[in-house]
């Protein structure tokens, strides 16, 4: 495979080695990728992978052929003025609209404010006067050139200009997302910026704004280039080796700092393909589950793999498919196609996952704390970690995204959120209104452009935790509490609600949904959930219109396809979140605003149980007062959520899951302990979520947990056992240790939920789910006994103790105990010590 050579086309600059890529008939040998656009740790290198040296290499100036030196630094020096004049051109247009706006800016109708247009522009103007200097300064020298002439002085100016530059490159970002943002909230602007969006001189849409951190790059080669046709003697040489010296250390100052990174590849035709997006999917492939690294370029869909290499071997991609963007269509909701059945894990298998990576961090963190930890033991269980996390990446993504092409082939790729989905489809389907040809690759271009996505790619390792760096925050871990209270912008009246995912172990899981808001503009949900945190870092919202119409039913997912209006991101910052105050925000998506309010609370906090002062209710007051004021063996609480979800949530998907709307579970805690006469009308009219989730609550408020703070120590020794006979015995030993109230109101809870597990096909509640949401409620020992040496709780929901509590439970779910009255009789049998 031949080396690949930069190529300037798209700004007139051939650069050098133009006339060694010609084959004798004057043909082009093979496509070129274009290596210069944007920053990367590989950008101020050759070809072959070395480093650019200042020195040039030997043998370019044989022996006093100073004339042929001469004349190549002409035409690189003129090749590269023709490129200058263009981008000096390209600021003229971008600075264009700067002045007009500057000047509605004062008036009463401001298309943007003052301080939108300077963070848009930012050092804009300086910019375009440092290179209007240089070239005015330089085109006489090529106008009159001969050997006499000089512009290294030229050069290693404009290299001390870079400073202006990385003013420049510090505000990009901001200035892009101001361009985004003030984009969707007016309309003269977005026009504006769609025209800036576009440049005559390319046959890529190209953001002006994207052209300063392009051009850096561009001289820096060039520089290089000047120096190989420069002899050592000649006055020019150290300046223009001082001038490369200062670019190529700004490049690397920034070079992790810059966004967009590199970003295009230049086509046979000259054209920039640039790489709109890109990620780790998993695909449904014959009948099993591939991990795929997914390449959006603005005319087709690239899906590769990664290839094993040797140690020390660059990493390389295998293209396994791509289809140009003319030809991509969605799945259309009349395909007679029947979707493929996609194989998933028992929920167990992936909470038992989840489990094992815990249980190695865990691990990790003793080794590094230890005075003599070993390297060599934290890198292996990194590696299992990494085999795990990888593994559950694969298999926790149910949601399907199906895409085919024109010509009758169909992919199916499987996502963890309908946040992602929408991001790709939307991100195609924008691309797909522009005037886009279909394209045939030769296996030559394929592997040329194949190559290039290891330099291009964005997104660098697959999201797991083993490949992050030991600073980046480890996420929040314990309850987030967010009040969803509305949302404005809708243009036509419609049925909304909102979603709420957050990321849990490198993927992210939908938490929480509110009512459908019916018949409205303006929709007043006010409603507050609880959602627990599993190292999270991000919060999602998503607005969706809700689609009663059963004709639209989609066939990869055979449910109503709800319409997305909007969705948006915030990220947890902890310092943000975890203040006792609620943090109030605002999230902008497609001309939509929707507030919602959030705070956090660690797991330590949430988890402490805190009597009740006043004993005449039922919430944080012992089981036995209450049974014996109630007179009865279970509470009456107990009994009425029980009654009420087996009624009509006993097939709801997510039941005991899915978070209910605080308000109405603290409206319910309130009817409960002040006896309220309407409780029955309330239960009836209330959402089954919040229903379950008062039930919830109130084992998690009992100020001791309803296995009991004595028993607790043995309950964890006893699940530990090895022996299936000896465990039994103990466990049922313990069974018959508790109290009467805690042990009847246990084993009603526990036959309620067998009757909910056996209903899992619909309910999607396996055992083990119910056990991971109910173990530890009713496991975890009071504040009091948690301070204990025996208890070690930690930050992270997986700790040992959680595990312990949720293998309690499941084990009696799965052995179910002999019945009360049973176990009454058979006193011969069981000690009543622990």
């Amino acid at each position: 495979f031949e080396p690949v050579y930069f190529n300037y086309n798209t700004d007139g600059y051939e650069g050098d080695g133009a006339e060694d890529r010609k084959s004798q008939d004057g043909s082009e040998t093979m496509p070129f990728i274009d290596e210069s656009p944007t920053m990367s740790p590989q950008l101020c290198v050759r070809p072959d992978g070395e480093a650019v040296s200042p020195t040039p290499p030997e043998g370019l100036l044989p022996g006093g052929d100073i004339e042929k030196g001469l004349e190549m630094k002409k035409l690189v020096l003129s090749g590269f003025m023709a490129s200058e004049e263009i981008y000096i051109n390209q600021l003229e247009a971008l600075l264009l609209p700067m002045r007009p706006l500057k000047a509605t800016a004062t008036t009463s109708k401001p298309v943007l404010t003052m301080e939108q247009i300077e963070t848009i522009f930012y050092k804009i103007q300086d910019i375009y006067e440092i290179h209007k200097e240089f070239y005015d300064a330089l085109f006489p020298n090529i106008q009159q050139w001969d050997d006499k002439v000089t512009v290294g002085h030229l050069f290693q100016k404009l290299a001390s200009q870079l400073g202006v530059y990385k003013a420049f490159v510090d505000n990009y970002k901001v200035a892009l997302e101001t361009v985004e943002k003030c984009s969707q909230a007016n309309s003269q602007f977005q026009k504006i910026s769609e025209v800036l969006s576009l440049t005559a001189h390319t046959h890529a849409h190209i953001s002006l704004l994207y052209k300063p951190i392009d051009r850096v790059t561009r001289s820096t080669l060039v520089l290089h280039d000047l120096l190989k046709h420069t002899p050592k003697e000649h006055p020019d040489f150290a300046l223009l080796q001082d001038a490369l010296r200062i670019s190529q250390n700004f490049l690397s100052s920034i070079n992790e700092e810059i966004d967009p990174r590199r970003t295009a590849v230049t086509t046979p035709k000259g054209e920039a393909r640039q790489l709109v997006k890109d990620g780790f999917l998993v695909e449904l492939s014959e009948g099993s589950r591939k991990l795929r690294h997914v390449f959006l370029f603005t005319d087709l869909l690239l899906c590769a793999k990664m290839k094993k290499t040797a140690v020390g071997r660059n990493q390389q991609y295998e293209c396994k498919w791509y289809i140009p963007l003319a030809d991509l269509t969605f799945q259309t909701l009349d395909d007679s196609d029947s979707c493929p059945h996609v194989q998933t894990l028992p929920e167990h298998e992936i909470e038992e996952m989840k489990i094992k990576i815990s249980v190695i961090k865990s691990e990790i963190q003793k080794e590094k704390k230890a005075q003599k930890g070993q390297s060599r033991i934290v890198d292996r269980l990194r590696k299992k970690m990494n085999e795990q996390e990888s593994c559950l990446l694969l298999h926790s993504p149910t949601i399907p995204f199906r895409i085919h092409s024109k010509h009758g082939k169909s992919y199916l790729f499987l996502l963890s959120s309908d946040y992602e989905r929408s991001e790709w489809r939307e991100s195609i389907q924008k691309l797909q209104k522009k005037d886009l040809q279909s394209c045939v690759l030769s296996t030559l271009e394929l592997q040329v452009l194949t190559s290039s996505c290891f330099k291009l790619r964005t997104v660098h390792n697959i999201p797991v935790t083993s490949n992050k760096d030991d600073e980046e925050s480890p996420g929040l871990y314990g309850f987030l509490h967010v009040i969803v209270h509305s949302a404005t912008g809708f243009k036509e009246s419609a049925n909304l609600y909102c979603t709420l995912e957050v990321d849990s172990f490198g993927y992210f899981v939908s938490k929480a949904k509110t009512r459908v808001f019916r018949d409205t503009t303006e929709p007043h949900w006010n409603e507050e959930f609880e959602i627990e945190l599993e190292g999270s870092q991000c919060l999602r919202i998503l607005c969706y219109e809700k689609c009663y119409d059963k004709s639209k039913l989609n066939k990869d997912d055979n449910e109503i396809v709800d319409k997305i209006m909007g969705k948006g991101q915030v990220q947890l910052d902890p310092q943000t979140v975890q203040s006792k105050n609620w943090h109030v925000d605002v999230i902008e998506m497609n001309g939509i605003k929707v507030e919602f309010s959030m705070k956090f609370t660690s797991r330590d906090l949430s988890l402490k149980r805190t009597p009740s002062k006043k004993q005449s209710g039922v919430f944080g007051v012992k089981i036995s007062v209450v049974t014996k004021r109630e007179r009865s063996k279970v509470p009456y609480i107990v009994r009425q959520c029980i009654e009420e979800v087996e009624k009509r949530g006993i097939e709801e998907v997510g039941i005991y899951r899915i978070s209910g709307v605080a308000t109405d579970i603290q409206a319910l805690k309130a009817a409960f302990d002040t006896n309220t006469k309407d409780i029955l009308v309330m239960l009836s009219d209330m959402d089954i979520n919040a229903i379950a989730g008062t039930l919830k609550l109130y084992f998690r408020e009992l100020p001791e947990p309803l296995l009991t703070d004595r028993l607790y120590p043995a309950f964890m020794e006893g699940i530990a056992l090895s022996d299936p006979a000896a465990k039994e015995n103990c466990m049922m030993h313990l069974l018959r240790s508790l109290p009467d109230p805690n042990l009847i109101t246990f084993l009603t809870l526990l036959e309620h939920l067998k009757r909910v597990a056996e209903k899992e096909p619909v309910n999607k509640m396996s055992l083990h789910n119910l056990a991971t949401v109910f173990g530890p409620t009713l496991l975890r020992p009071s504040e009091s006994e948690s301070s204990k040496p025996h208890i070690t709780l930690a930050s992270d929901i997986w700790s040992h103790d959680v595990m312990a509590q949720v293998q309690v439970l499941l084990y009696y779910l799965q052995h179910p105990p002999i019945s009360f009255a049973e176990l009454k009789r058979n006193t011969l049998y069981f000690s009543t010590d622990v």
